[in-house]
């Protein structure tokens, strides 16, 4: 790998910051997060710099906007999860297997990543997800259908499972949705 290559993303969310390696997508920045942080991190961790190189995530780019038009279904673009190992792994793995529209809990999405018990552990990788919205942690609940938390806040959250057609109720303050458990 010689260089990561990013470019910003204006969205219904807000600005989202695009990074991709020679494999992939490599990061996707929320609105809530600094891009020079978020670069800077990535640097430091891959040991290479980055340069802003719209044409070089264009795939991306053009995937997202189609999704965020309810165009688009499932992402095709090729990832680069190598920030992740183990269990975490699985665990993006199978998220971006959920599919669109649907939501399942915290415990099912670590049954799919090979430990039925580690519910914490697939949170976790939920909220340390590199990729998001790609790798559908958004999808991801607590079991009795309670949204949870999400890098910025909810509104994040509920926007995506909305453009996705998700029906949210509330409970008092708090949205929620319907579990499918397999």
């Amino acid at each position: 790998m010689t260089r990561l290559s990013y470019a910003e993303l204006d969205s219904p969310m807000g600005t989202l910051l695009l990074v991709g390696s020679e494999r992939g997508l490599i990061r996707l920045g929320l609105p809530v997060e600094q891009p020079d942080q978020v670069l800077d991190r990535l640097e430091r961790r891959m040991g290479i710099r980055a340069a802003e190189e719209p044409a070089r995530v264009a795939v991306a780019r053009r995937q997202l906007d189609q999704y965020f038009a309810g165009r688009l279904r499932d992402f095709t673009l090729p990832l680069d999860l190598s920030l992740a190992r183990g269990f975490r792994l699985r665990s993006l793995e199978a998220m971006f297997e959920i599919p669109y529209g649907e939501t399942i809990s915290y415990g099912e999405l670590a049954s799919r990543a090979g430990n039925p018990r580690a519910s914490r552990a697939a949170g976790h990788a939920c909220a340390t997800n590199p990729i998001p919205i790609v790798l559908p942690c958004h999808r991801v609940v607590r079991s009795d259908g309670d949204l949870n938390w999400y890098t910025g806040g909810l509104r994040y959250k509920e926007l995506l499972l909305s453009v996705e057609g998700v029906p949210l109720t509330r409970r008092g303050d708090r949205p929620r949705v319907a579990v499918k458990e397999t």
